[in-house]
């Protein structure tokens, strides 16, 4: 990992996706693609979010895009400094928004004499709208197929994961990113898809509150911890949290790893969080 100093930056939100299957090739050397870790695409429609995606969408008025417009999103893709680390927030269907806006809100911010530290990016499985649990309507910046290598990865959750964790796609790029990673995070229910992917086995973990006994019982090789008492948890690489909130936790804590103390305190008090900490009724 790159050598960073103190940061702050503005919050952007083009996110998400699910549709086609288009790749480009990225315009520098940090936009290198993963191809050469990835295994073959899994092509039943089932196991995919894009059915899914594809109806919500009709249901919310969206256009989906053309053959055309998907191929020229995937030729200009998000511009990124080849010498920063890359963080990437993955995205699909029913996404919780507060677990994909806080770590942008916590990476995208500035130094407090204007450097930018991170390249933050969202990844979708394909290039059209999705539509988070809350309504919010995103779009990608990449797509599995053509994300570069990442230095974190950040998995969400959503409150059903079932297709998720049905999406080969989806596990399949989580096993090839970890082999790049300096940290592998998941907040909520996005321990689920640690636990799909095998990576984590043998791992400490946390999940959403109350959800830890099924995840203990459907991946026996992680360590579940109790998520009564634990809101975030690391174990090596491994980063976790119950999500939501705290989703704020797990990132302010990679963030001074991967800056310092005293920009993670610059950071807090740029997001007022002293005000929420101590706000009472």
């Amino acid at each position: 990992m790159k050598n960073i100093i103190p940061a702050t930056l503005i919050f952007t939100a083009l996110l998400f996706s699910c549709n086609s299957k288009n790749s480009g090739n990225a315009t520098n050397d940090k936009t290198e693609t993963i191809v050469e870790n990835k295994t073959e695409t899994n092509s039943d429609p089932l196991a995919s979010c894009s059915p899914r995606v594809l109806e919500r969408n009709k249901e919310n008025g969206l256009i989906l895009l053309t053959e055309k417009q998907q191929q020229e999103l995937s030729e200009k893709l998000k511009q990124l400094n080849p010498d920063l680390p890359t963080i990437g927030l993955l995205m699909y269907d029913n996404v919780l928004t507060t677990e994909l806006t806080a770590p942008m809100d916590v990476f995208t911010k500035l130094t407090e004499d204007g450097k930018q530290l991170f390249n933050v990016i969202t990844i979708a499985e394909t290039y059209d709208f999705i539509v988070s649990e809350e309504g919010l309507k995103m779009f990608p910046d990449y797509i599995l197929e053509n994300s570069p290598k990442l230095d974190v990865l950040i998995v969400p959750s959503a409150y059903d994961m079932s297709l998720q964790v049905k999406n080969q796609n989806l596990v399949d790029f989580i096993k090839a990113q970890n082999n790049n990673t300096e940290y592998t995070v998941s907040n909520c229910a996005g321990a689920t898809l640690i636990g799909e992917s095998g990576i984590a086995d043998g791992k400490k973990i946390v999940t959403w509150i109350g959800g830890g006994e099924d995840l203990q019982k459907n991946y026996p090789n992680l360590k579940v911890q109790d998520d009564g008492n634990v809101s975030y948890m690391e174990d090596g690489k491994f980063l976790s949290s119950n999500g939501n909130l705290a989703s704020y936790i797990s990132s302010l804590e990679l963030l001074e790893k991967l800056s310092s103390k005293e920009h993670r305190k610059f950071v807090e008090s740029y997001l007022y969080l002293d005000r929420l900490q101590e706000w009472k009724k």
